[in-house]
C-alpha cells in the first residue's frame, strides 16, 4: 500500500489533533474512586467518538465489575492480512496537591511547546495519535494496509484487575497476529527508543498488631511489644546488606542479565550525577554488581511504600501503638510468577514475626513481567517506522514499571510491541503532567509508517515469533 502523505496531515490539522486531546483530558477519568464515575464513563465514550471519527466500527464495552473500556475496529484488509490490537487506557491519576499545578490539572493549557494536563502523557495523548494516523490512512486512501482493533481500558492505573475477564469475553473479536501497546516513553526526544520488556508487581498490605489496644507509654513503656518498632525491625530485615531481598527463593527463577540484554543496557545514554541530580537524591543504592538501569530494567526489587503507626494527629499522645501498617510492593522479572512470591513473601514474614506479635497480609495488586524479543518481527516494524521519522534507530530500553502485557499475550494469544512518545520530565503520575507536542506529532507519523510496515510482512511473520 502507497503510504500517504503523513507529513502533510500533520502540518494541516495539527491544530485541531490538539483540540481534540485537549478535550479528552479536560474530562477527569480517575479510575477507583467512585465520585468520578461519571467522568470515567464519559471518557470512554469521549474515546469512542474519536475512533467513529476516525472511521472505526467503535462501541463502549463493559466487563463484570470493570469501568468502562472503548472499543473500535477495522477489517478492511481481509483475512490474509495482519492483524493488530492497540491497547492503551483513559483512566488517569488522581492529580495530587492543586496549588502544585501552574495551571488546573484539568483545563489543558499550552506552554512553551508542551500541553499540560493530567493523562496527557499517561495515556491518552499516546492512544490520540494512534488513533489520529488511522483516521489520516482511512480518509486518504479508505483503507489501511492491516487490520486494526482498539481496546482503551479504563482501570490500567489500578492495574487492571478486571482485563483479563474483559479479555476473555471478547477474546474472538480482539483475536490479532500482535499486540502494540500505546503506553510507553522515549529516552529524550531526539534519542528515540523501544521498550522491550516491563517488570511484574506483587503489592501487599501487611498488618502487625502487638495488643488488644495502644497502651499508656508511661505505664507500660519498656515492658510490652510497640507494634511500630516491631514492624520497622521487620521490613529492615527484608533486606541484606548487598542490596538483595532476604525473602527465602526470591531469586530462584530470576534470570541473569545476558551480555546482550547488558549490552543494549550500555549504549543508553546514562549519567548517575545527572539522574540524581534531576531527581533530588544524593546516591543510587540498590542490589551491588548490578548499574542503575540493569536495576530497573532487569532485577527484581522490593519497596516499602508506605508504613504508619501510632497517632498521626496534631500535637501527640505519649502512647505505645498495637497496630502497625505498611504497604510493600514487590518488582518481578521474568520468570518470577507473583502467586509463587506472594507465598515466600507470607512465609518469610511468619518466620520473621518478633515475639509477641501477630501479622497478617494480603494482596493489593498483582502483574506479571513480560519481555519481547528485540528481533521479534514486530520491533524490527516499529524500528523501521521510527528510523523514517526521527532521522536514527531506537534504542532498546527495559522498563521498571509494570502493566497488563503479561494478560494481552496470553488471552489474545499475540505478542506485545511498545511505542510511545511521552519523556522521562514529562511528570506522569506528578503535578504538571505534559506533553512535548513536538514528539507527539512525531508519533503520529511514526505510528502511520508503522502501519505501513506491518502490512509489508505476511501475516504468518508474526505468528511464527511465537513458536
Amino acid at each position: 500500500m502507497r503510504m500517504p502523505d503523513i507529513d502533510a496531515f500533520v502540518n494541516e490539522e495539527a491544530q485541531r489533533l490538539i483540540s481534540e486531546l485537549e478535550g479528552w483530558c479536560a474530562i477527569p477519568s480517575i479510575s477507583g474512586d467512585p465520585d468520578y464515575a461519571t467522568a470515567l464513563a464519559d471518557s470512554a465514550r469521549y474515546a469512542v467518538g474519536l475512533m467513529r471519527a476516525a472511521g472505526l466500527e467503535a462501541e463502549v464495552l463493559h466487563g463484570e465489575g470493570s469501568d468502562p473500556a472503548a472499543f473500535g475496529t477495522w477489517s478492511g484488509a481481509g483475512p490474509g492480512a495482519p492483524t493488530v490490537t492497540i491497547y492503551g487506557h483513559h483512566d488517569v491519576q488522581p492529580p495530587g496537591p492543586l496549588s502544585a499545578w501552574t495551571t488546573p490539572p484539568f483545563e489543558p493549557s499550552v506552554r512553551d511547546g508542551y500541553l499540560y494536563a493530567r493523562g496527557v502523557a499517561d495515556d491518552k495523548g499516546l492512544v490520540h495519535q494512534q488513533l489520529a494516523a488511522v483516521r489520516h490512512l482511512l480518509s486518504a486512501e479508505g483503507r489501511l494496509p492491516v487490520n486494526v482493533r482498539f481496546l482503551v481500558e479504563g482501570e490500567e492505573e489500578l492495574l487492571s484487575p478486571h482485563l483479563e475477564p474483559l479479555l476473555a469475553e471478547h477474546a474472538e473479536r480482539l483475536a490479532c497476529d500482535l499486540v502494540l501497546v500505546a503506553d510507553t516513553g522515549m529516552l529524550a526526544a531526539d534519542v528515540p527508543t523501544i521498550t522491550t520488556s516491563v517488570r511484574g508487581s506483587l503489592a501487599v498490605a501487611i498488618e502487625l498488631r502487638s495488643a488488644a489496644g495502644d497502651l499508656h507509654a508511661g505505664a507500660y513503656g519498656g515492658t510490652v511489644p510497640n507494634a511500630g518498632r516491631a514492624l520497622a525491625e521487620m521490613i529492615g530485615r527484608l533486606y541484606d546488606r548487598d542490596g538483595t531481598v532476604a525473602i527465602d527463593g526470591f531469586y530462584d527463577e530470576v534470570r541473569e542479565p545476558s551480555a546482550e540484554e547488558r549490552r543494549l543496557i550500555a549504549e543508553l545514554p546514562f549519567q548517575e550525577a545527572e539522574f540524581s541530580r534531576a531527581i533530588g537524591v544524593r546516591a543510587l543504592p540498590g542490589e551491588r554488581g548490578y548499574s542503575p538501569l540493569e536495576r530497573v530494567g532487569l532485577r527484581p526489587a522490593c519497596e516499602v511504600n508506605a508504613i504508619h503507626a501510632g497517632y498521626d494527629g496534631p500535637g501527640m499522645s505519649a502512647s505505645i501503638p498495637s497496630t502497625a501498617r505498611a504497604t510493600i510492593s514487590l518488582k518481578l522479572v521474568p520468570d518470577q510468577d507473583p502467586d509463587r512470591v506472594y507465598d515466600q513473601l507470607q512465609g518469610w514474614l511468619q518466620d520473621n514475626v518478633p515475639e509477641g506479635c501477630s501479622v497478617m497480609m494480603r494482596t493489593l495488586t498483582r502483574a506479571w513481567p513480560f519481555q519481547t524479543p528485540v528481533k521479534h518481527p514486530g520491533n524490527v516494524a516499529l524500528s523501521r517506522a521510527i528510523e523514517r521519522v526521527w532521522g536514527r534507530a531506537p534504542l532498546y530500553v527495559f522498563e521498571g514499571a509494570a502493566g497488563p502485557q503479561h494478560s494481552l499475550s496470553r488471552v489474545l494469544g499475540a505478542d506485545c510491541v511498545h511505542f510511545g512518545t511521552c519523556l522521562p520530565d514529562d511528570n506522569y503520575h506528578a503535578p504538571d503532567e505534559r506533553l512535548l507536542l513536538a514528539n507527539y506529532f512525531r508519533g503520529v507519523r511514526a505510528a502511520a509508517h508503522f502501519l505501513g510496515e506491518l502490512g509489508e510482512m505476511p501475516r504468518d511473520a508474526l505468528g511464527s515469533a511465537r513458536a
